[in-house]
């Protein structure tokens, strides 16, 4: 018994040694960028890897010089717009999709799921050229519009993983509404949209992930008058190659703690989520 509990322990321990050592590759990108965003820009590419000394230390300047450089505040205020108003429209349109197309069986609502999965395997590269003529064509190549596409290009993924959910909800519940008198809309309201909880949580977090990094779209849409944080951070390269990466580095640093925040943020209802969705399963 001895034997077992001592080879248990040392599976264990080599196992959380083993999740240290992944977690650490994990980090240590994040941290690198981090230690250099407080480091001249004239001494991040000789030494990369080195903390800042007395001599290489520069303080605030990198992130009041990238600040001002990429007008960082304003291209905070067009992401956040974007990414808050897509992830609400995202959640609340495909849960109603979900829900019609798993409810309503018919060759229109079982065509429109399969046409749902298929979009999701199709790169965004086949369809940028043409997406970016008709956004155009469409007046769509502005903050309200990207919103639009967004919704579009997030509907696969997103009716998928409601449809699934959807699927164990019993029907039941919806006809006992219906016989209290419930419309369609007040019984997707007040019954099924309560019950995708840990659903729509897990969407809302992919998809900010998703958007509020995204930099291809809004590039090509949006990019030259509402500057996106990562559009905007790309245009530190300057020209003939010159790249101030300090600023860079202080930018991606301030980049990054508004999705950390979210995700500390949501760990609570992703945790929600998994133990609701292991008791009901």
């Amino acid at each position: 018994m001895s034997r077992d509990f001592q080879r248990k322990k040392a599976s264990r321990t080599i196992l959380f040694m083993i999740l240290v050592i992944l977690a650490f590759l994990f980090l240590a990108p994040l941290l690198i960028v981090f230690i250099n965003s407080f480091k001249s820009k004239l001494y991040i590419s000789n030494e990369p890897f080195k903390f800042p000394t007395r001599e290489t230390f520069s303080g605030k300047e990198n992130y009041i010089e990238g600040v001002r450089k990429i007008k960082f505040f304003n291209a905070f205020g067009y992401s956040l717009f974007i990414t808050v108003f897509s992830v609400i429209g995202i959640c609340l349109v495909t849960s109603m999709l979900a829900w019609y197309i798993t409810r309503i069986k018919s060759k229109f609502t079982v065509t429109l799921y399969y046409l749902l999965v298929f979009s999701m395997i199709v790169p965004f590269q086949m369809v940028m050229f043409t997406m970016s003529k008709m956004a155009n064509t469409l007046h769509l190549d502005n903050p309200v519009g990207i919103i639009v596409m967004y919704i579009g290009f997030g509907a696969g993924m997103s009716s998928f993983l409601f449809s699934g959910f959807i699927k164990s909800i019993p029907l039941a519940l919806e006809e006992a509404a219906t016989i209290d008198g419930a419309d369609p809309v007040k019984t997707f309201f007040l019954v099924v949209l309560p019950m995708l909880k840990p659903t729509t949580i897990t969407v809302a977090i992919l998809n900010t992930m998703w958007i509020w990094n995204d930099y291809l779209l809004p590039y090509l849409t949006i990019g030259n008058d509402y500057k996106t944080i990562p559009v905007a951070i790309q245009y530190l390269r300057g020209g003939y190659g010159a790249v101030d990466m300090g600023a860079m580095m202080a930018m991606l640093v301030l980049a990054m703690i508004p999705i950390i925040l979210f995700y500390f943020f949501a760990q609570r209802f992703i945790i929600e989520g998994v133990v609701a969705g292991a008791v009901k399963g």
